[in-house]
């Protein structure tokens, strides 16, 4: 029964998950590794009866219009659906998944490993060994600042938070953070962190932010200008969820006069960074790999696999996503 579903996958996939669709699916596969146009998308979907989607693939309402009646799942390899109008999908009949629980782990050590390298100056480091600017030890050069005994704020405490808190406690960092509402108290206790309602007041009080809600109208732009500058001059900035969430000028403007002591970014408003930041030498900048272990592709397909099997057996696939949930928590 399998086969007889029609699955359209959009980009190159990793080889074993590509053979695993084929041998399960009637599977026309992508041989290029670059997002479709909008036309390529509706090419690729229209006579499908599952899109296997990525991030790059924008499938809005006009997406969803021109496509056809054929189309009844979606289902995206990877956990964040912003690309993806649920609402007009689901208008239209269509069901989307996604991979969640997948990349947490992964995505937690990406974070964890930029915590500790801004204050460290880590890159810069680096660099300046590559430009032969090392000259040998010095009681004053290259200070950093201590990561134990700081504050680490949190904002949006699902699986990737939680995870990223667990590692920040190891290194001696007290957890703060802040959502919607607060945790499940036994985690809350179990992390000894703190629930802020107000953003503001967090974003005062820590010494280092990470960023891990999802993108959406409610949080474009949630770290505004007028929030960064809340923050406390010696404080740093961890951004490994959306680009959108931060005013990405506002930030490169503060780091670039010192009203801010640096900066992680793993993820842009704009596919890449703001200019900017590009100059200054206490910005990690990274191409969106917090997610890119071998393993984590391979478990991400493996969940498509399951919700297209899940689907073309009459079954509800696990991983749908329910609008007004996120996706990941």
């Amino acid at each position: 029964m399998t086969h007889a579903i029609k699955v359209a996958v959009t980009r190159r996939l990793p080889a074993q998950v590509e053979k695993r669709l084929s041998a399960l699916f009637d599977t026309a596969l992508h041989d290029a590794d670059a997002p479709l146009s909008h036309d390529g998308l509706v090419a690729c979907g229209r006579g499908a009866d599952v899109l296997a989607a990525t991030l790059g693939d924008k499938l809005d309402a006009a997406f969803f219009d021109a496509v056809g009646d054929r189309l009844k799942l979606v289902a995206n390899f990877g956990a964040g659906v912003d690309h993806i109008d649920v609402a007009a999908a689901n208008k239209k009949g269509v069901i989307v998944t996604n991979t969640p629980s997948v990349l947490a782990e992964d995505a937690a050590d990406m974070a964890m490993a930029l915590i500790l390298a801004v204050p460290r100056r880590l890159v810069e480091g680096v660099t300046a060994l590559q430009d032969g600017k090392f000259e040998g030890w010095s009681p004053t050069w290259m200070l950093g600042r201590r990561v134990r005994g700081k504050k680490l704020g949190i904002i949006g405490l699902g699986r990737v938070g939680e995870a990223i808190a667990r590692r920040a406690r190891a290194f001696g960092l007290s957890i703060h953070y802040h959502n919607r509402k607060p945790i499940n108290p036994h985690i809350e206790d179990e992390l000894e962190a703190t629930y802020w309602e107000s953003l503001d007041q967090m974003l005062a009080h820590v010494d280092i932010v990470s960023v891990n809600c999802p993108h959406t109208p409610a949080t474009f732009h949630l770290l505004s200008r007028r929030r960064l500058e809340l923050m406390q001059p010696h404080a740093y900035l961890v951004n490994i969820s959306r680009g959108e969430i931060v005013d990405e000028a506002a930030l490169a403007e503060m780091i670039g006069a010192g009203r801010l002591a640096g900066a992680a970014l793993d993820v842009y408003e704009r596919g890449g960074p703001n200019d900017k930041l590009l100059g200054l030498p206490n910005v990690v900048l990274l191409p969106h790999m917090a997610s890119s272990t071998v393993e984590s592709r391979m478990e991400m397909g493996e969940r498509v696999i399951i919700n297209i099997k899940m689907f073309a057996d009459g079954h509800k696939p696990p991983d749908r996503v329910i609008l007004g949930l996120d996706p990941d928590s």
